[in-house]
């Protein structure tokens, strides 16, 4: 891999984990209880445990989010 696509692919990842971390903060926080009513109840640690995953999962989860309030 060439010096370029190696930070085309780094540039790339990085743009995905900061809308991530952008969109997963605000879906941790409202955005779980909104697709799941179980999760309005979840506490400061529920909250810390699913945060990893709606940064990873994000693109899918705001489709769904979007979708819930429709």
């Amino acid at each position: 891999m060439t010096e370029p696509v190696a930070r085309l692919v780094l540039t790339v990842a990085g743009a995905y984990l900061l809308a991530g971390v952008l969109f997963g903060i605000p879906f941790a926080w409202r955005g779980a209880g909104a697709l799941e009513p179980v999760a309005r109840e979840g506490t400061l640690g529920f909250r810390l445990l699913i945060l990893p995953g709606a940064v990873t999962l994000w693109p899918l989860l705001a489709m769904r989010w979007w979708r819930a309030g429709r």
